[in-house]
């Protein structure tokens, strides 16, 4: 029996891998999984803003409307002309096209159908579309590419799209502690300064006074799961087993059973969950940034933990006229003997800061970098 093949370049299955694709890296995107929803309504840590998937446009800009902060009139005293106006504080983004490209070989080395060839291509793009997505997730949340051998992105990145890696106003950073005792800088920061469940408290606190009323800062949101309200840290591996090696009364094991009691199991953000402490769920990566020069001699390893609330990031696609986020592109070389298949996305991520109208400091809207120091257990 014959099989029949779609040649290459069709336009059906141009479509149709595009679409696949985009499915395939909304499945594998750990932060896509997870930590994203779509529109100005989402109540999620990354925010899709759609706006360019249809419409002409490099740039996106996204407002937050500031809290009223005028003295109440109080009695039959005159409001005409008390009136507060409306604050606005905005970002901007910009967005450009990736690209990723699969040689398949020769005639001779493949001796197998364009199917399988697109399966495969497939398959791959897919999983380093999600890698590279979560990259720079990461980076852009922690505002530094870090030292990890692992990513794709050399260690000298600063950014995609004309979108810099901004570092952590003074407000948005905390360290490690000790016993209590809290670092308060990065060459303060020593072995002892790791993950601990004071450490979350901490970010607890942070978060429950800082920014909103007349301040002009933003206030940290937290993200709603089934009407409660959490706050998600984001730590890594290392940082993960220094917290769950403490087994002391009030320590791990009481994470556990609030875990278990929790409500909203089967949201995204708790599957496969460390654990809660304080309305916090905790999650684990291997892809957290990670340093090497903490410390007062410079030389202690340390990792970046990402405290989230709602709105931290925000991410745009566009397109270039198929409606799709994703291009799958076929075509022939060296005279019709390889197939090579390229992928592409036009997207912009950042982390959302805003200035403050009342004192013109750019600060994080809705993340707090958690640095401790983070070796490997190994």
């Amino acid at each position: 029996m014959s099989a029949t093949i779609v040649g290459v370049g069709d336009a059906k299955a141009v479509k149709r891998y595009s679409a696949f694709l985009a499915v395939d890296v909304g499945r594998e995107s750990y932060f896509n999984r997870k930590f994203m929803g779509v529109g100005a309504d989402a109540e999620t840590p990354i925010q899709v803003l759609p706006q360019l998937e249809n419409d002409a446009g490099d740039q996106i800009s996204y407002d937050l409307v500031m809290q009223l902060k005028m003295q109440p009139i109080e009695g039959d005293t005159t409001l005409r002309g008390k009136e507060e106006d409306l604050k606005f504080a905005t970002d901007n983004m910009y967005i450009d096209q990736m690209r990723s490209g699969v040689n398949t070989g020769g005639k001779m080395t493949r001796k197998r159908t364009i199917h399988d060839l697109r399966a495969v291509s497939r398959r791959r793009q897919g999983e380093w579309w999600a890698k590279v997505f979560d990259e720079l997730l990461f980076m852009y949340l922690s505002g530094a590419r870090g030292v990890a051998t692992d990513y794709i992105f050399p260690t000298t990145y600063t950014g995609f799209a004309g979108n810099a890696l901004t570092a952590p106003d003074a407000q948005h950073i905390l360290y490690g502690d000790t016993a209590g005792s809290p670092a308060i800088s990065k060459p303060d920061v020593t072995a002892q300064d790791v993950m601990t469940l004071n450490t979350i408290e901490r970010c607890v606190a942070r978060t429950s006074t800082m920014g909103g009323g007349a301040l002009g800062i933003p206030a940290m949101q937290p993200v709603r799961i089934d009407g409660e309200e959490h706050f998600v840290l984001l730590m890594h591996p290392w940082q993960a087993f220094q917290l769950r090696n403490n087994t002391s009364t009030g320590q791990w094991l009481d994470i556990q059973k609030a875990t278990a009691a929790a409500v909203g199991l089967k949201s995204p953000i708790f599957t496969g969950a460390l654990g809660m402490h304080a309305n916090v769920i905790l999650h684990s990566h291997r892809s957290v940034v990670r340093f090497s020069d903490y410390g007062g001699s410079s030389n202690l390893a340390a990792a970046r933990a990402l405290f989230m609330g709602r709105q931290a990031a925000v991410v745009a696609f566009g397109s270039a006229g198929t409606g799709l986020r994703f291009d799958w592109n076929e075509e022939l070389e060296d005279r019709g003997n390889q197939v090579v298949i390229t992928t592409g996305s036009i997207f912009g991520i950042k982390k959302t800061t805003f200035t403050s109208p009342v004192d013109s400091v750019s600060r994080d809207m809705g993340v707090i970098a958690v640095d401790t120091a983070c070796a490997d257990p190994s």
